[in-house]
């Protein structure tokens, strides 16, 4: 978390210095992915960018008349690099979080979904009894802390791995703070440290931990309810500067036409087997 905060605060002063950017046409656009969150983005054997969004990036950039390049870049530090000018979105799994929007605005959101917990195969935690299927943080109510209160006893002496600077690391600290947490550049990583046991668990977007578990068939499988809203943000979006509010309203009315004639349905059931579209 020590990363995310300080991610931010740079954002913060490089928005300032930023902030009297001069009005643009946009008709050349950069839009940077991590290329490394199954099926949001990923990279191919042969090094191409591949996935749910990239899909969704070009067909944006159609409705913008915009010739957009996608460019991949590491997780940890996209926030600053956005707002030094190294490109002029993100497209990256990043949800919509009230931290996130003290320093950039966010387009969107185009989608959502709910956070899960996997364990490796033979693990007790596997054999952790809840009711709940899922549980929405939009409001603290006595039935949620019940179920946070028996997800923190469950984890009890546990190591979990999430990604840095993640929404999940936020529910970590937030809901489970005296539980161990391991931080991974990526997923994946996290992913790799599970099936070598040096971690209990896992904690990411409910697709990207299924693809991990896809991966490593029969080795892992997801325990405990998902998890949702509040914390974990309202959705996932566009980020960019605030300077550049004329970019924003193209992407907003690029995301509501797409969102409108199905094809952010049809491009999520392609990639993740389900909806993740915002009716």
């Amino acid at each position: 978390m020590k990363k995310l905060f300080a991610a931010l605060a740079l954002g913060v002063v490089l928005s300032v210095a930023g902030g009297a950017a001069e009005a643009k046409d946009w008709k050349k656009v950069r839009i940077a992915t991590e290329g490394a969150y199954a099926p949001w983005n990923m990279t191919d054997p042969s090094g191409k960018l591949i996935g749910f969004e990239i899909d969704l990036a070009r067909d944006l950039c159609k409705r913008m008349k915009a010739e957009c390049e996608i460019v991949a870049q590491d997780w940890d530090g996209i926030i600053p690099a956005l707002q030094q000018g190294k490109y002029d979105a993100i497209m990256a799994g990043m949800s919509i979080t009230d931290e996130r929007k003290q320093v950039i605005d966010f387009a969107g959101p185009y989608g959502s979904e709910p956070s899960s917990f996997a364990a490796p195969a033979g693990s007790p935690l596997l054999g952790a009894s809840f009711t709940e299927r899922s549980v929405d943080l939009a409001h603290d109510t006595p039935a949620n802390k019940q179920v946070l209160d028996k997800l923190a006893a469950t984890l009890k002496g546990k190591t979990i791995g999430v990604q840095v600077s993640t929404i999940q690391a936020n529910f970590m600290e937030k809901y489970l703070p005296d539980v161990q947490v391991r931080s991974y550049d990526k997923l994946d990583n996290a992913g790799i440290d599970l099936n070598a046991g040096r971690l209990d668990a896992i904690f990411g977007d409910r697709s990207a931990v299924q693809a991990i578990a896809k991966a490593n068939e029969g080795k892992m499988a997801r325990f405990a309810p998902d998890f949702a809203r509040g914390v974990l943000g309202e959705g996932v979006g566009v980020g960019m500067r605030k300077a550049d509010a004329d970019l924003k309203a193209l992407f907003d009315k690029a995301i509501q036409e797409a969102n409108k004639d199905g094809t952010i349905t049809k491009l999520s059931t392609q990639h993740f087997g389900y909806d993740i579209s915002l009716k």
